[in-house]
């Protein structure tokens, strides 16, 4: 028994499966029905209405609804979406033991229910009215159900009697008769109101009260148990019946159709046998009783196969699922959902396109290599396998292959060790011809063993002796050839160790490479609960499958990664695509109902959704290759473009990424964030379409564009007011950090925020609009954003007449005094004086003629007036510039020529930065060298083979085109810069003196490097900073110098040196 889900709650009468999702109801001696997800473990819903324990419970095929009855003698027809009851039926006279849903409820909106009052009433559930009452047992009815595909119930009774009723009666009055149009007797129409029938509805549902109806008749009664019967079930596809009854009996009857005879009688049992049915994928029989035991029999040998004992509870009901090969049982304290086997197919990759594989007894060779349309391959059987042992006979109990491994590591032949849990356990080995797999087999090897068995060589493999816990070494002849103690205790499984004479063992929550040979071990790492193993193609990687997650190590069993899921993991393959750089490095693995990924750098993904499981044998592209449960093989489709975009930006193959970018469809918000929290947000800008979104990535990547664009659109959505002023605070935050004053200037305005604002225009030199903003105050009658746009105008008299209209009339006059103004200081000194005041000793709190004094401010005037500031460069990613993404292609730069990997851009003056030193950028913007097509020295430097550069040249620039924008005079042109003296004086030249007085501090860096292998260059700051600085200086000071001249800076070097 392989137990899948346990809950702990009162006594359980009652359990129904979910057709479809993984929930199982169930119907409590206290009242309460649970609705459980037993995939997760965990109660979704609970419904009490009922007084008394409920006995019967069932899902509806295909619409919410759950059907209960009751010992409060009511059935209840719940929607467990709206989570109510939607009506309730009344009609029995006592305990109500089941109710079911007929299994075509689409066709017959049915109820059948069995009761205590020795009755089984049909319920018509669209009307809410009594069908039928089938009348004719003398003792408790304790069961009662529909035949799955024909039209007959069988009830069970405490009369010692089992009954098979024959519906075809009522099934076609309910077809042929006036209910197809809604003639049913008793049945309102649209508006609430009965039809002409009424009367005789009436009357015919006393009759059916007292006699019952000809529309259900027996069919057969069948006699044969000692005591009373408690449970009756059809076989889903036979003609067969099993009851179960108190005299600790299961029998089996058979059915024609003229008579019903016993076939056997099972026993062993020792104590009433509650519940008993067919299992539905075998031929079985499972049955549980008061003796706190669950049996399953044979129905073929009609012997007991199977017991499971639960100690302390006794067991009152069993369900089985409808599809799936899953079973429950209700008991003193709680239910349990179990399966009899695991469903797993036991299968092994072999060499090439193949893959071997065990279906029922047969061993099979899958060729994927000849797939023709839409097949996956070729099935071609090995083998027929031998049953060993009494378990080995009946199918369906755990008896079947479970683990497979070939032989690698022979190229001439094939060998398939087959694994498998009967009698404790035991291998056997299959050996075959390559050539003609069919033809030649050699089998009968076989032994004992616990858990797999591993091939290390071309005739070797070992096995776990599970007594012991040994690894046996064994050859082909089935000869032990050495015994090796394990390194660690506790070992109970062996797994491939990816190379020869390498295994992995299992032991407690670690996983241990070891070596046969040498007995080292050779790795280790923990990983709780292993299930499987699985190596890549090129032997790197392995990926050890757990219940609840996936670890992916290298092959010295190191950890790369490790990722956990909520629901358990079933199987897993490694790409084995021979392009896009994803072989043995996706991982793809499924779970009970999804195909996920999972990368060696811990990303991982939901690639598909799945209806039923399967199990992952081969990923080439978008296929998957897997067998079901039934080992068929089978094909899916897969998307894995998310999981490769996630592997090429790992692996920094940036040209595969804009191009996945540009012609893929990526999209959700699972690849911004994971874009974002990589450091590439300006990829995400191009999956985002929400103007909050985009604004948050465009200024996480200092595209201001992008943000001004979803700023308006922002602004048209929430207004002028509230969330758009934020925004726009955030934008100007950005724009003042890269130096835009034009977008912060924008931002301020639209913010309002009339402060920076001013501030902002006095450090910019527009006096025009800080004049502005104090007419703007003026308005506003903002007292202290008058003061402050007059102190940075300079304008003392607003400032003074600022101070008067404010009240503080003394520090008018104190400021109209310092700055000569004389009529007005005389005039607030009248004022002050007809308020009773003095002007005495005023003057005498400001120290004129001192430092401490007050002094006349002015505005400081721009020393360059231009459309904008020089904007600080904002670092980009490969990513940024699509044009410029390594496509496999090649381009060209727009403003330089294409420099040799290692010199970058530092021989480029519009993108040095000199080292990002702030001292030096900013003496270079002094020099007016930024932007000079000269000093890029693409036309005349020659440093040699270290330093060259490619022979085309970019079109000219006339970089002093932007003082055209603030001339007075529109018709004059500015003349191009000519060639600097600091460009001539690195050409021809590899010293790095010279490149650093030049302020080219990045190539004088390489050069250093090149030439004496420095690389820390933090001790030679100083000295560089002054070599540069020193170079824009003269000495007048020494006679031998002409101060008009400006020295060679390798001459000026050395003096520098010697003077310091």
């Amino acid at each position: 028994m392989l137990t899948k889900f346990e809950s702990k709650s009162a006594r359980v009468k009652g359990l129904a499966f979910h057709p479809v999702r993984p929930w199982i109801c169930a119907s409590l001696h206290n009242g309460v029905i649970q609705l459980w997800d037993y995939r997760v473990g965990t109660v979704i819903d609970r419904f009490e209405e009922h007084d008394g324990p409920v006995r019967g419970v069932d899902f509806h095929l295909h619409e919410p609804l759950i059907v209960t009855g009751g010992d409060d003698y009511k059935i209840k027809v719940w929607d467990y979406k709206l989570r109510r009851c939607l009506f309730t039926l009344l009609g029995h006279l006592d305990y109500i033991r089941t109710v079911q849903f007929h299994p075509n409820a689409t066709q017959f909106p049915w109820i059948l229910s069995a009761s205590d009052d020795q009755t089984l009433r049909l319920w018509d559930f669209h009307k809410r009215s009594c069908l039928s009452v089938l009348t004719g047992h003398n003792h408790y009815v304790m069961c009662a159900a529909f035949h799955p595909s024909e039209d007959l119930i069988v009830s069970a009774s405490l009369d010692q009697t089992v009954r098979v009723w024959d519906t075809a009666g009522l099934r076609k009055k309910h077809l042929g008769g006036p209910g197809m149009d809604g003639g049913y007797p008793g049945m309102m129409d649209a508006n609430g109101n009965r039809g002409q029938s009424a009367a005789a509805a009436t009357a015919l549902n006393v009759q059916a009260e007292l006699f019952g109806t000809n529309d259900v008749v027996v069919k057969y009664v069948l006699e044969g148990h000692d005591r009373g019967v408690n449970w009756a079930a059809f076989h889903p596809t036979l003609p067969l019946l099993a009851s179960a009854a108190d005299d600790r009996q299961v029998k089996l009857w058979r059915m024609s159709e003229t008579k019903a005879w016993e076939v056997d009688t099972l026993r062993g049992h020792a104590n009433n046998v509650s519940c008993c049915l067919f299992h539905p994928k075998q031929e079985l029989v499972v049955s549980n009783s008061e003796d706190r035991s669950i049996r399953v029999w044979d129905v073929s040998k009609r012997v007991g196969v199977q017991t499971f004992r639960r100690e302390g509870d006794r067991f009152w009901i069993l369900a089985a699922h409808r599809s799936q090969n899953l079973l429950a049982a209700g008991h003193d304290s709680g239910m349990i959902v179990f399966k009899l086997e695991r469903e797993r197919p036991a299968s092994a990759s072999g060499p090439g396109d193949k893959l071997y594989y065990v279906r029922g007894r047969e061993l099979f060779c899958h060729d994927y290599a000849r797939a023709t349309g839409g097949s996956s391959g070729v099935d071609v059987p090995i083998a027929s396998l031998r049953r060993v042992g009494q378990q080995a006979q009946t199918d369906g109990i755990g008896s079947g292959p479970r683990f497979l491994s070939y032989n690698m590591h022979n190229p001439t032949e094939g060998n398939v060790l087959v694994c498998s849990e009967v009698d404790g356990g035991c291998y056997e080995l299959i050996t075959f011809s390559l050539t003609n797999a069919g033809g030649s087999v050699t089998d009968g090897k076989r032994g004992a063993c616990l858990g797999p068995g591993v091939f290390l060589g071309r005739n070797r493999f070992a096995v776990l002796d599970r007594h012991k816990r040994e690894i046996v070494v064994k050859n082909l002849n089935n000869e032990t050839t050495k015994r090796v103690q394990a390194p660690v205790p506790n070992v109970d499984s062996l797994f491939d160790g990816g190379a020869s004479g390498r295994i992995i063992l299992r032991s407690d929550d670690r996983a241990v490479l070891f070596e046969v040979q040498s007995r080292r071990v050779i790795g280790e790492l923990t990983a709780p609960k292993i299930k499987n193993i699985v190596w890549s193609p090129d032997g790197s990687k392995v990926a050890l499958l757990c219940k609840y997650g996936v670890v992916i190590a290298d092959r010295q069993l190191e950890q790369l990664c490790s990722i956990s899921d909520t629901v358990r993991i079933k199987s897993g393959a490694w790409d084995v695509s021979p392009t896009g750089g994803t072989n043995s490095n996706l991982f793809v693995y499924t779970t009970l109902h999804h195909v996920k990924y999972c990368l060696p750098t811990g990303d991982t993904g939901t690639i598909r959704t799945l209806d039923n499981p399967i199990y992952a044998t081969r990923v080439v592209k978008d296929q998957l290759f897997c067998l079901d449960r039934e080992a068929r093989s089978r094909v899916i489709s897969i998307d894995t473009t998310e999981a490769r975009f996630k592997l090429a930006l790992a692996n920094k193959k940036y040209g595969q990424v804009m191009h996945m970018v540009r012609h893929s469809r990526l999209c959700g918000r699972a690849i911004v964030a994971y874009l974002q929290s990589k450091g590439f947000p300006e990829v995400a800008l191009h999956f985002v379409r929400d103007p909050q979104t985009r604004f948050r990535l465009a200024l996480a990547c200092g595209n201001i564009e992008a943000a001004m664009e979803s700023a308006f659109s922002l602004e048209q959505q929430q207004g002028a007011e509230g969330k758009a002023r934020d925004v726009w605070g955030e934008l100007g935050s950005e724009a003042l950090r890269q130096g835009n004053h034009q977008v912060v200037e924008m931002s301020y305005q639209r913010k309002k925020d009339f402060d920076r604002l001013s501030f902002l225009y006095m450090l910019t030199g527009d006096m025009e609009k800080l004049r502005k903003m104090l007419k703007i105050s003026n308005m506003r009658n903002d007292i202290m954003g008058r003061y402050h746009n007059a102190l940075l105008l300079g304008d003392a008299a607003e400032r003074v007449a600022v101070l008067e209209a404010s009240g503080n009339l003394p520090l008018a006059y104190i400021s109209a005094k310092l700055h000569g103004l004389e009529d007005v200081a005389e005039r607030i000194k009248i004022a002050i004086e007809t308020q009773e005041g003095t002007v005495e000793g005023l003057m005498d709190k400001v120290p004129v003629g001192t430092k401490a004094g007050g002094r006349l401010l002015q505005p400081p005037t721009p020393i360059v007036r231009a459309g904008n500031w020089p904007t600080l460069e904002i670092k980009k990613t490969t990513l940024e510039d699509l044009s410029a993404a390594d496509t496999g292609e090649e381009y060209e730069e727009e403003t330089a020529p294409k420099a040799e990997p290692g010199v970058g851009d530092a021989a480029a003056w519009g993108n040095d930065d000199f080292g990002d030193d702030a001292g030096l950028g900013a003496a270079v913007e002094d020099m007016g060298l930024d932007d000079d097509d000269d000093m890029g020295w693409g036309d005349d430097l020659d440093l040699g083979d270290d330093f060259a550069v490619e022979t085309h040249k970019a079109a000219p620039v006339d970089e002093m085109a932007g003082l055209n924008e603030i001339s007075d005079d529109a018709g004059f042109q500015m003349p191009p810069a000519g060639r600097p003296p600091a460009g001539c004086w690195v050409a021809n030249s590899s010293h790095a003196a010279d490149h650093m007085a030049a302020g080219g501090a990045s190539s004088a860096m390489q050069l250093l490097h090149r030439q004496i292998a420095a690389s820390d260059f933090s001790v030679l700051k100083s000295s560089m900073l002054g070599c540069y600085l020193g170079s824009t200086v003269s000495l007048p000071g020494a006679s031998w110098l002409c101060p008009h001249l400006l020295p060679h800076p390798t001459i000026l070097t050395a003096i520098l040196f010697i003077i310091t």
